[in-house]
């Protein structure tokens, strides 16, 4: 469904699901009993001043009857975000797609405590560009090439790309070295993960998540630590995969507070990001026909290298 509201300051607005029938009289009584309790002034002004809409662009005015419409669209209002350290570098841009080098610690998309602060609302800010949608995601503490679509109308060929698996994605990592880790290697698991629980897990059952594991370099470090520049090709895109099938082969991903074991919460390390980055990404573009590379020039700390 296309939203009435237009994109404001890189936002969305956000959709609501009215219900059939129940003990409210209209659209604005059901909004202040569900979130009321925040700022119910700011509800009614909201109402008031025509800034909740239904499909079409229709108004919802505080007498619109609860049963009037099935879906309304309306404007959150944002708490102040700090700006996050880390910027963002554009890496190749035209009328259907924009390619940037993301930061660590800088989320794809709106969610949680970071909505201004996300890849996705920065974008749309700095280029102008309400339109953009990423055509697939990076975690928050992963850095390297992320797409989104700039145009509506050809979005759909790009997202057929990864859809169809069309893609070829190659990842850097830094982790230690296990001299009895067998590489190259192809790691294949069933990966769950729940909308309730923080980690991915593996479990019994037919395989949904493969990555092959190669280790390119190795170096001392001064403390005599040996730790190795792996580069991991992910088959599938499950969340989290690279990170629990580094950290199941004895070499989790440096910096990692997740895997192999859940640190307790603690503020962002900026010094210390997880050492893992969407190195690059190749495929043939769906609209010039063309075989294209875009590359991270993000460096992995803890493994310089010229």
């Amino acid at each position: 469904m296309q939203s009435p509201l237009p994109v404001r300051d890189g936002v969305n607005a956000t959709r609501l699901r009215l219900p059939g029938e129940g003990p409210w009289g209209t659209a604005m009584e059901y909004v202040l009993d569900r979130f009321g309790h925040v700022d119910p002034q700011g509800v009614v002004e909201r109402f008031e001043r025509g800034e909740v809409q239904a499909l079409g662009g229709a108004i919802v005015t505080p007498t619109t009857p609860l049963s009037e419409h099935t879906f309304i669209w309306y404007y959150r209002e944002l708490p102040t975000e700090e700006r996050l350290p880390v910027e963002l570098a554009v890496l190749h841009r035209d009328d259907d797609l924009v390619v940037v080098d993301k930061p660590h610690f800088l989320p794809t998309t709106p969610g949680g405590m970071f909505v201004a602060e996300s890849a996705l609302v920065r974008l749309r800010v700095l280029l102008d560009e309400p339109d953009l949608v990423p055509i697939h995601r990076l975690d928050r503490m992963t850095a390297g090439v992320l797409l989104f679509a700039a145009n509506p109308a050809t979005r759909g060929k790009y997202q057929l790309l990864f859809e169809k698996r069309r893609v070829r994605k190659l990842y850097e990592a830094v982790a230690p070295v296990a001299p009895d880790l067998e590489l190259p290697k192809v790691v294949r698991s069933r990966m769950v993960k729940s909308r309730t629980y923080l980690l991915a897990q593996q479990v019994e059952g037919p395989p949904n998540a493969e990555t092959r594991i190669e280790l390119a370099a190795t170096r001392t470090n001064d403390d005599g630590r040996t730790l190795g520049l792996y580069r991991l090709e992910p088959h599938t895109g499950k969340t989290h995969q690279l990170r629990v099938h580094m950290a199941s082969q004895g070499v989790g991903i440096l910096n990692d507070r997740f895997y192999p074991e859940l640190l307790p919460e603690s503020p962002d390390d900026y010094e210390n990001p997880l050492q893992l980055v969407a190195r690059a990404i190749e495929f043939t573009d769906p609209l010039s026909g063309r075989e294209v590379e875009y590359r991270s020039l993000r460096p992995l700390s803890a493994f310089p290298v010229c």
